[in-house]
């Protein structure tokens, strides 16, 4: 038995995983996949790679693409969501701010640096002609350091996933202005370079097995239903964020990986672009 970490975060797009790995279908090849939940996101998941604490990370497209240009020696393997992350702009529920205009000069919650909510605060920037270079961020790790952010006035909005953050507004703790879209697919699947010239078949073989299963996900009867128990969401949030939502089986293809790029060193994320081959390894 051939036993290989990944990471992820603790949210619905990852249930296709838990569902592998508790049917035993990795272990029928002789794989065992240790998931470990990371709730502090991309960022921390960049440095659980570059540590080797992870062989795998399931991971926001633009946050790996920074860190292997920044020297994380990990390759993207695979596209594992296609569709866009959309990104709520939260502010606490008894603000002032009513649009995403009165956030201008104002400071973002973010996780981490690095992470997804650092980076999509700057694309959010960009889009509204703010001058991206004097924002400042208040750093609190998880949502609830968002919540507590804030609440007292640390920091003014946070961007996270639209759905896993609608219990906060519907609970009266966050209020939502605006959504953010990412402009190209949210989730990757990133492996370290190590693991991937040790064991290709293994990591192919993972692949084979997710697909599979992501595939048919949405034709698996009462998903919602499950989804919905397991991650504390209304029914009808959960039947939308499916209708959205388009898991991928197909590695990331290099007019969209120019994009990411060009847009990351537009907005100085990146000081330098990776070459096709530096980011992506084609198994």
């Amino acid at each position: 038995m051939k036993t290989i970490k990944i990471a992820g975060v603790p949210e619905h797009f990852n249930l296709p995983w838990h569902m592998c790995i508790e049917n035993g279908e990795f272990e029928e090849v002789g794989i065992n996949l240790e998931w470990t939940d990371v709730p502090e996101g991309t960022g921390k998941m960049c440095q659980m790679l570059r540590d080797g604490e992870t062989d795998m990370a399931v991971i926001l497209t633009e946050g790996i693409v920074k860190d292997i240009n920044a020297g994380n020696d990990s390759k993207i393997v695979q596209v594992y969501v296609q569709s866009p992350l959309i990104w709520g702009i939260h502010v606490d529920a008894k603000s002032k701010y009513k649009e995403v205009a009165d956030l201008k000069d104002k400071k973002p919650a973010i996780s981490r640096m690095g992470s997804g909510s650092h980076l999509m605060s700057i694309v959010n920037a960009q889009n509204q002609n703010w001058d991206t270079s004097t924002l400042q961020f208040e750093i609190v790790n998880t949502i609830d350091g968002a919540v507590e952010a804030l609440s007292n006035g640390k920091a003014d909005y946070f961007m996270w996933e639209r759905f896993m953050t609608k219990p906060l507004v519907d609970k009266g703790i966050f209020r939502r202005i605006a959504d953010c879209p990412t402009p190209w697919p949210c989730f990757v699947i990133a492996v370290r370079n190590e693991v991937l010239e040790k064991h290709p078949n293994t990591i192919a073989q993972i692949l084979e097995i997710i697909n599979m299963t992501t595939e048919e996900f949405k034709m698996i009867p009462s998903i919602d239903r499950t989804l919905a128990s397991k991650y504390n969401q209304k029914i009808e949030d959960i039947q939308e964020w499916l209708a959205l939502t388009h898991w991928s089986q197909k590695n990331l293809d290099e007019k969209v990986l120019n994009k990411i790029q060009n847009q990351l060193f537009e907005l100085k994320i990146i000081d330098k672009k990776g070459t096709f081959a530096e980011i992506v390894n084609s198994l």
